[in-house]
Formats: C-alpha cells, structure tokens, sequence
C-alpha cells in the first residue's frame, strides 16, 4: 500500500455510485475501484449477519486489491457493518450515516424527514444519531422499498418511480417536514424526482460531499494523498457480483458516456 494505491468504495448496487461521483470531484488524483455486490441488492431488507458477511467479503477482495482506504457508500451497510469492518482491517474505513445533525440544524418547523431503507431505520446506530442529534426536533421516518430497485434499472425519471417517490414523500410533507434526509445512497440519483414532489421550499439533504471530504481529511492524516496522475492513466475500475452487461447498461445513465467495461466478481457467499 503507497500513495498511487487505489481506493475502495462499494455498495449493494449501483447508488454508492453517487458518492463516487463526489470522491471524484474531491479527489480527481485518486486511483479508484468501484465493487457493486449487485447478486445481493438490496441489503435493507436482509438480516444483519448477512450483510456483515457480505460487507466483509467485499471488503476483503478490495484489500486484496491494494486498496489504502475503503468508502462503505451505503447507509445499511454502515449501520450494521462499520464497526465490523473497523476491527478487522488495518487501512482507513469512512462510512455513510444519514446525516441527522445538518438536517437538524437546516429545519424551519422542527420537523425533518428521512427516506431510507427500512435496514437503515431499524439500526441501533440510527437509533444513536437521533438519541445524539434529534431530541429536540421531530423527526419522522419513511422506509422506501422499491426506489433502490429504480434507480437500479435506471429509471429515474419514469412514471412509476416518479408515483413511487411521492408515495413516500407526501407523508412527511404532511407532518410538516420542510427538510429531508436523503438515507440511501441510491436517493441521490432520485433527487430530481424527490424535489418535483417535494416543492422548491423543501431542503434536501445528501450526505455524498460530505463523505468525500472526511475521505480527503482522512487520507491527508495518514500521508496518502495521491500525486498528480498522468491523464492516461486509469482512473476507475468497476466490478460487480451480478451481471457485467447489465452494469454496463446503467452506467451512462449514473456515471459516464464514455464506455465503461465492469468485470464480473466471483462470488463466494451463497445468497440468502
């Protein structure tokens, strides 16, 4: 591991994307590698040894990689995981959580709103951001099953996701939210269609940037900041435990137009 080392991010499927996207612009040196553990999205709905499973064998293959840090770019495995994958490897883990404090901290009505996995919002971890950051403002939560399955396919500006995402948001508009967390990485990518619902005087919350920045932060503590790259160089490297040709199907619509070839990861965990 040096500074030219790669840094690993990874999600259930393809919304830790939307952080790759903010490490990209903070980061524009770095050497990335991207694994999407599509065989297994969404992890909200799964019980929490498997998805400390999942996370730990993910993470071993981006180690076996060479990676100097790794970004866990999704809310439930963060919640569940995190502390997991803290103890058992020796490079720099940076992790999601919904962010509670600037929701908090943004509201007019004292009332914010978080959409996110119904894995999310049944953490103990979650449970501590609002024991920590929510006492003094009502704090209303909506599980979204089927929105991460959208933005999966790329639908992000369908009719069915469009009616699927006001399902989710009239009810918090309803209890007099006028700020929402966006708690799954896969949101970003809905915020168009979050905000048509919303209105123009909702705030959104995201915590992508943010988790770029601490990546910054955090590699400028241990010296790993890369140098400047050659523009030949490669800059991303993709895989996913699910089907490549349908990764690389999605990836214009959330990443690039330039080609982009992921690989296939053997899996070694059996699905659920």
């Amino acid at each position: 591991m040096n500074n030219d080392s790669p840094i690993g991010v990874f999600d259930s499927g393809v919304g830790g994307l939307s952080v790759l996207r903010e490490i990209r612009r903070e980061l524009p040196n770095e050497a990335l590698l991207y694994v999407a553990d599509t065989r297994h999205v969404p992890y909200g709905d799964k019980p929490d040894d498997y998805i400390r499973e999942r996370a730990r064998s993910v993470a071993q293959f981006c180690a076996g990689q060479g990676a100097k840090a790794l970004v866990v770019a999704c809310n439930t495995a963060t919640a569940v995981a995190v502390a997991d994958l803290r103890q058992e490897f020796a490079i720099p883990v940076i992790a999601m959580e919904p962010a509670v404090k600037p929701a908090v901290a943004a509201t007019r009505t004292g009332v914010v709103g978080v959409l996110a996995t119904t894995g999310t919002l049944a953490s103990a971890r979650f449970a501590a951001l609002l024991a920590r950051f929510g006492t003094d403002t009502r704090v209303v939560t909506q599980p979204c099953p089927g929105l991460v399955e959208c933005v999966e396919r790329g639908a992000l500006d369908d009719a069915e996701s469009e009616a699927l995402v006001r399902s989710y948001v009239e009810p918090l508009l309803a209890a007099g939210a006028d700020t929402l967390i966006l708690g799954c990485t896969h949101y970003a990518f809905l915020a168009p269609l979050i905000r048509r619902a919303a209105g123009p005087e909702i705030t959104l919350i995201d915590t992508g940037r943010a988790v770029a920045k601490q990546l910054r932060r955090t590699l400028e503590t241990h010296a790993l900041l890369a140098a400047p790259r050659q523009p030949a160089a490669p800059a991303e490297r993709f895989w996913t435990t699910g089907s490549a040709t349908a990764f690389d199907r999605v990836l214009p619509t959330l990443w690039s137009s330039t080609p982009v070839r992921a690989q296939e990861l053997q899996d070694a965990v059996p699905t659920a």
